[in-house]
């Protein structure tokens, strides 16, 4: 993998580039859509393609690896023959989603031995194995594991975490270097940085991933609890000290604020399901601000989802229509929201990465966080 820094901002830390993968090329900023389960919920492939316009997509270790296992993913020739899509994948470790099993998961020096949410059998990661399934998977880019503490950790409870997670760092880093990808193309391992909201051990973290040379850097365990202003400055301490040739992967992060802000602080890459789950549940961010698509006001409103949008069907439905499919609990509602809001969040990046090519980003980021704070 290569990153190539294309442009950096003079009024602050935002920074456009260029990623180069065996599936493709990533311009950053960049959002990146979570295909949690080896789909992004309610989009085709060719939607993301076509409509939504991403550049690279998210699978996640934990769940491809109970479901439909990894034998499966292997015998269809990894995780792009399987769903279908040709361009660059990101796999998070399952790290994330073990943390939030808590009452049914146990962390040792080996690894996190955890039970199924599917049907209670045990199963282990280990920071070796995390690697070997992603190599079966065939990501592009493959995520070390890691705890994640919550937002709310002490000092003594994130050291231990923090500790633990560079001993397993170390160890995933040797077997990522002693093992070859499955399917021919190149896959990169990013390191994690964590030590939730402690400066001092943020620094350490940071310091201690650098030290490996790896291709990019992932900035964990933010958006777990902690206020929005802390994880602004974790990731100004963080970003402080990673490479500046290196992309910088902030992780599970965020609304369409917390992405400008990040994008502010030097962020490259960024994650959430926020887009497709609120899109579900009838929320659309827009250039003005959200809308609740069950909310009365819509009812009579035959103007377009968004007149400008890149996406067809901003253009083709009306606000009225999309609040009777809300109304009815018809499923076209939670698709045409699922794309319209990936689309925007692409739109968002987009327009971020313009500007940053303009000379005005920052200027342009705090009109439009004041206009994206709005309720319509």
């Amino acid at each position: 993998m290569k990153f190539t820094l294309q442009h950096s901002s003079t009024d602050c830390a935002a920074r456009a580039g260029l990623i180069e993968t065996d599936h493709g090329l990533i311009e950053t900023p960049i959002f990146m859509p979570v295909g949690t389960a080896g789909t992004v919920k309610g989009v085709h492939t060719h939607e993301l393609r076509d409509e939504v316009r991403a550049q690279i997509i998210l699978g996640n270790t934990y769940h491809l690896y109970l479901r439909p296992g990894i034998e499966i993913i292997e015998q269809a020739g990894g995780l792009h023959k399987f769903n279908g899509w040709e361009k660059p994948i990101l796999t998070d470790s399952g790290g994330f989603q073990v943390f939030s099993l808590s009452a049914n998961r146990k962390l040792t020096e080996d690894g996190a031995h955890f039970r199924s949410h599917i049907d209670g059998s045990k199963h282990l990661f280990t920071p070796e194995n995390v690697v070997d399934i992603q190599r079966s998977i065939g990501s592009d880019i493959m995520m070390a594991l890691d705890e994640c503490p919550p937002g709310t950790s002490d000092r003594a409870y994130t050291r231990k975490s923090l500790d633990l997670t560079k001993r397993w760092l170390e160890r995933g880093w040797k077997h990522y270097k002693e093992t070859d990808p499955k399917y021919g193309h190149y896959q990169s391992y990013f390191p994690i940085v964590q030590g939730c909201t402690y400066p001092d051990m943020r620094r350490e973290a940071a310091e201690h991933v650098k030290s490996l040379g790896a291709d990019g850097y992932a900035i964990g365990g933010l958006a777990v609890g902690e206020p929005a202003e802390v994880m602004y400055d974790m990731i100004e301490v963080v970003n402080d000290v990673l490479p500046t040739d290196k992309p910088r992967y902030l992780m599970g992060v965020g609304t369409p604020i917390n992405i400008l802000e990040a994008i502010d602080r030097g962020v490259d890459m960024m994650d959430c399901v926020m887009p497709t789950r609120n899109g579900r549940n009838g929320m659309l961010f827009t250039p003005e601000g959200t809308m609740n698509m069950r909310n009365q006001k819509w009812a009579d409103d035959f103007s377009p989802l968004w007149p400008d949008s890149p996406a067809l069907v901003d253009r083709v439905y009306s606000k009225a229509y999309v609040r009777h499919l809300f109304i009815a609990n018809e499923l076209l509602a939670m698709q045409i929201a699922s794309i319209h809001n990936l689309s925007f969040y692409l739109w968002l990046v987009g327009e971020a990465r313009r500007h940053i090519f303009a000379g005005d980003f920052h200027d342009w980021k705090t009109e439009m966080v004041q206009r994206l704070g709005r309720r319509l």
